[in-house]
């Protein structure tokens, strides 16, 4: 361990409490840290009362977050971290989030190149003195990774900030699609509006905006177990195979690095952007337009597609369907991912179809996940 990197102990507890938050510590046995701001009588929770290492809060108006606090579980995400690393020069990895900087300190530790986004200011004054105690090796901005590139026009006060300003402090140059990864980004999504926060990246990857105007951007999230089944739902289960399924699986490869359980029901995925994304009519361009195409399939999962082929006025969708070898009594939650994008494409090439059929849709779609 590098000199200046200490774990956090009694010391770290009390700047914690001194600074609002509320630490969740039972020895070595817990694996997060839960903070939340505004809450009363604070103390850290007695080893023989705290059985789960999570403890979710319940008060209106607390906003809760979580840190890994165990050295068993910082070990673990840290391993994952560097599985499928190759022998040349590694991407440099964004923490967000990295509270009182745990895992940071490992990761430094293992010869990761970090920025560390950080929001709370009760935080970055040791993550300050951190960086200044190396060589470059870290590098600490204050920032909330969900508030990046706000609709809001004008100045961004933190802890909202730009993609430009953050890859600018990074020192990354944006790369073709098929290149190699630029970034790896490891985080853990609060659950609050969790389901709104993936829809916002998903947005984004398919848009080429935000982050992945640099490239393929590495996302390493910890996520709910219930957010995690959806991503890699099955056709045919129609409460769980969703827009957001269909999407996910075809801008991604999901992988399942870790999970924690059985009390926090969490989930390390990897998702990696895939290379053939921008093949055939699937553009960046057009990207909105297919969202919303998926989306709109799913207002009614079990309608069959001819129906949903005539309410978008295609009075050919017999012989669309026979073209594209799917059933004419398929099932909406019955097509695979697959299914939708060749759906897609077919429709691009329509004489009866039009991009402009979704255009007010799309756009009142965009706003509302950029809120």
């Amino acid at each position: 361990m590098l000199a200046g990197r200490t774990p956090l102990g009694a010391a770290g507890c009390g700047r914690l409490l001194a600074a609002g938050l509320r630490p969740l510590l039972c020895g070595l046995s817990p694996c997060w840290v839960t903070a939340g701001r505004q809450y009363p009588a604070l103390r850290v929770a007695e080893p023989a009362k705290e059985k789960r290492p999570v403890r979710k809060e319940q008060r209106s108006g607390l906003v809760v977050r979580r840190f890994i606090a165990c050295p068993q579980l910082v070990r673990t995400v840290r391993r994952c971290l560097q599985r499928g690393a190759g022998l040349g020069p590694q991407p440099v990895l964004l923490e967000f989030a990295p509270g009182p900087g745990i895992l940071t300190r490992s990761l430094l530790d293992a010869g990761f190149r970090v920025v560390a986004l950080e929001s709370n200011s009760d935080f970055l004054t040791d993550l300050k003195s951190l960086e200044n105690s190396l060589n470059g090796q870290l590098k600490v901005i204050h920032g909330d990774f969900f508030r990046l590139d706000p609709l809001a026009k004008g100045a961004l006060k933190p802890p909202a900030v730009s993609s430009e300003k953050l890859f600018e402090t990074m020192g990354v140059a944006a790369v073709p699609w098929r290149a190699d990864v630029p970034v790896k980004i490891f985080g853990i999504v609060p659950q609050q509006l969790e389901r709104n926060r993936l829809w916002r990246l998903l947005f984004a990857m398919y848009e080429c905006s935000s982050i992945y105007r640099y490239g393929r951007v590495e996302l390493n999230l910890f996520i709910s177990e219930k957010e995690y089944t959806v991503l890699t739902a099955k056709p045919g289960k129609s409460k769980v195979y969703q827009a957001l399924t269909v999407l996910a699986q075809l801008g991604y490869e999901i992988e399942l690095l870790h999970k924690q359980l059985p009390n926090d029901h969490l989930c390390l995925v990897r998702l990696t952007p895939q290379q053939n994304l921008f093949t055939g009519g699937l553009k960046p361009s057009n990207a909105s337009t297919f969202i919303f195409m998926v989306k709109q399939s799913f207002a009614k999962p079990k309608s069959r597609l001819t129906d949903r082929l005539y309410s978008w006025s295609l009075d050919n969708s017999d012989k669309l369907l026979k073209a594209l070898e799917i059933p004419k009594n398929a099932a909406m939650y019955n097509l695979y991912p697959e299914d939708y994008k060749r759906l897609f494409e077919a429709l691009q090439n329509s004489d009866m179809f039009a991009e402009t059929f979704f255009h007010d849709e799309v756009l009142a779609t965009t706003r509302t996940m950029n809120l």
